[in-house]
């Protein structure tokens, strides 16, 4: 049972699933927590799980901000985050597009979501097993990248989550997923589904 040393991560989207969605957010102050994220988070870490979020953000692509700045607002989520009494143990975003911007960021890589690039690496790194893992967001490249990973799918209604819920419906997305109204309601479904 190689899975029995694994760790179970929570994969989560970061905006419009941990925080309120800005399009392309770049200013620490402008990120707000969606209501419940914090406590959501300290129940993933009180229950022994690795919170881990998996992140595009292709504004680095375009040029409206840095990789730095990528930086600096993920530490401004770890404080608000701290006054929930709750961490994140790993970010990974992944920086590229295949179509906008200029080189060394206009490339198709493993990384963007739906791809999985940015689970292997956390996989790898950081000991987790994804057939027992899961990973909640907001649009449908979360879950097609939890199904291309073997990984529990959960969408959440905040951010582009409800449109996504009818652009399933029209796609004729057939993966198994849950759907949740926030993150605070995926992870007391998820605490119930390890019990299981």
């Amino acid at each position: 049972m190689a899975s029995a040393q694994k760790r179970i991560a929570v994969f989560l989207d970061r905006d419009g699933t941990v925080n309120e969605d800005a399009e392309y957010l770049s200013d620490p102050n402008e990120l707000k927590l969606i209501p419940g994220s914090g406590g959501a988070i300290r129940l993933i870490n009180e229950a022994g799980l690795l919170a881990v979020v998996l992140t595009n953000q292709s504004g680095v692509a375009r040029g409206y901000f840095s990789e730095t700045q990528v930086g600096i607002v993920n530490k401004r989520l770890d404080l608000l985050l701290a006054q929930n009494q709750a961490k994140i143990d790993a970010y990974y975003y992944c920086p590229h597009h295949p179509t906008e911007g200029n080189a060394p960021y206009r490339v198709e890589c493993d990384c963007r979501k739906p791809k999985t690039g940015m689970i292997k690496k956390a996989v790898k790194k950081l000991d987790i097993d994804p057939q027992i893992s899961y990973m909640v967001g907001d649009k449908l490249s979360d879950l097609k990248m939890a199904d291309a990973a073997g990984a529990k799918g959960i969408l959440v209604r905040t951010g582009y989550g409800r449109n996504t819920e009818l652009d399933i419906i029209k796609e004729g997305f057939s993966q198994t997923y849950k759907v949740s109204d926030n993150l605070l309601s995926a992870v007391h479904w998820i605490l119930e589904d390890i019990k299981k």
